[in-house]
């Protein structure tokens, strides 16, 4: 950070108060991470200065060399990785890599079945917000009013009716189980492709935490942060017949050269998912999840699905009168950062929704466990019981503090802090 603090210490002083955030509060939205400085160090490599437009060995510029073997190295780690018969790992994050599965399997137009947008699924899966909601025509499957779980059989009905030609499984606020054999037998009934979006489970997925998406699926996307903990990027895994059509999407068909640093990035972080301690941490993601979810169960608060087997769990505010955006505000207040988030059949608009959506990943990066998820619990509880107490929640903002005291946020210099 030297440099940075002499030539623009603006900038610097700005960066150096997020580090001070990062470290000082419980960083509880599922879909962030602390990345590994190893990570940190090759995002902010002098990478960053090469321009490298094609794929290995078929570049368009020059002084390729050391650029193809980086990316060789991350394609080979998310191959092994994923137990994938083809890599791309230029998509310049997840949303770009679905578009780029659209197009590269659909062309400018065709039919797809993915989950709503209410229901969990993500915006790329067919909301009517996004380029796939504006660009080709979608049905959405959802969520069983009884049990708040993916609904197989509508799935199913739908795909029947609808006859796609792609069917998209994942979401990203989903707190139980994907079944992608279930969702294949479906595709493959009405011929469809099937495409698992797995941008928020992919490291429980290559650990045994969740069931894996090959050989189910023709198709897999990930972004490369969240629980991968690498940079900000996303990748595409496929089968062979499907590689040709695919890395013609990506590129270039959606963008030219790739980012060599985060490509980079991403081989790092793929290495550190190959190991012991990472199947550790994905063990603990879930099981802090679990206990995160028993905590505030106990404590009066209702959970859609009444539990987790994944990263995360979603409260249901109004149950208890409140809505997601008056509780996820005074929890930032009292140093707990998550997202007000819609929940199934949410009465509520998506700008004030009726859910808050916590996850564990960073918070078992830093390290703990089950016992702090009980603390979690409880401060949770506390807030909520004084959501306009600017004392209560400025005295369970510096329990906060000492709580992470405890427990140093990795790739953060203490001298920032």
């Amino acid at each position: 950070m030297d440099p940075l603090h002499s030539i623009d210490p603006q900038v610097a002083a700005l960066i150096d108060k997020e580090a001070r955030r990062q470290a000082s509060v419980l960083r509880m939205i599922p879909s962030e991470n602390y990345a590994s400085p190893a990570v940190l160090a090759a995002t902010g490599s002098i990478l960053s200065n090469k321009y490298s437009e094609g794929y290995p060995a078929k570049r368009y510029y020059q002084g390729q060399e050391n650029i193809d073997e980086i990316e060789t190295l991350a394609i080979e780690r998310a191959k092994a990785l994923f137990q994938a018969e083809h890599a791309n790992v230029q998509p310049y994050s997840g949303s770009p890599a679905n578009m780029a599965v659209y197009l590269g399997l659909l062309g400018k137009s065709g039919r797809v079945l993915g989950m709503d947008l209410a229901a969990g699924g993500h915006l790329t899966h067919g909301a009517k917000a996004s380029f796939s909601g504006t660009y080709y025509e979608v049905m959405s499957y959802g969520l069983s009013r009884e049990n708040g779980r993916i609904d197989y059989a509508q799935a199913r009905r739908l795909a029947r009716e609808f006859k796609p030609q792609m069917i998209f499984c994942g979401a990203s606020s989903y707190p139980r189980v994907v079944d992608f054999a279930a969702f294949a037998e479906i595709a493959r009934e009405v011929g469809a492709r099937l495409v698992a979006d797995v941008s928020h489970i992919s490291g429980l997925c290559v650990t045994g935490q969740h069931p894996a998406p090959f050989p189910h699926a023709d198709v897999v996307t990930s972004t490369t942060h969240k629980l991968l903990r690498g940079p900000r990027g996303g990748m595409i895994l496929c089968r062979e017949e499907l590689a040709k059509a695919i890395d013609k999407a990506v590129f270039p068909g959606l963008q030219g050269g790739p980012h060599n640093q985060t490509t980079a990035a991403i081989a790092v972080a793929l290495k550190e998912a190959a190991t012991p301690a990472y199947a550790d941490y994905c063990r603990q993601v879930v099981a802090n999840a679990k206990a995160l979810a028993e905590g505030l169960l106990e404590r009066g608060f209702t959970l859609v699905t009444g539990g987790t087997d994944n990263h995360l769990v979603l409260i249901d505010a109004g149950a208890a009168g409140l809505t997601g955006k008056s509780l996820a505000g005074a929890l930032e207040r009292a140093g707990i950062v998550a997202n007000a988030n819609k929940i199934p059949f949410d009465s509520r608009s998506a700008n004030d929704p009726s859910g808050v959506r916590l996850g564990t990943p960073a918070l078992t990066t830093r390290g703990m466990t089950e016992a702090e998820m009980d603390l979690v619990a409880g401060f949770v509880a506390q807030t909520a019981a004084n959501l306009e107490d600017a004392t209560a929640l400025a005295n369970l903002r510096q329990l906060v503090a000492d709580l992470c005291a405890d427990f140093p946020a990795p790739g953060i210099d203490p001298g920032q802090c």
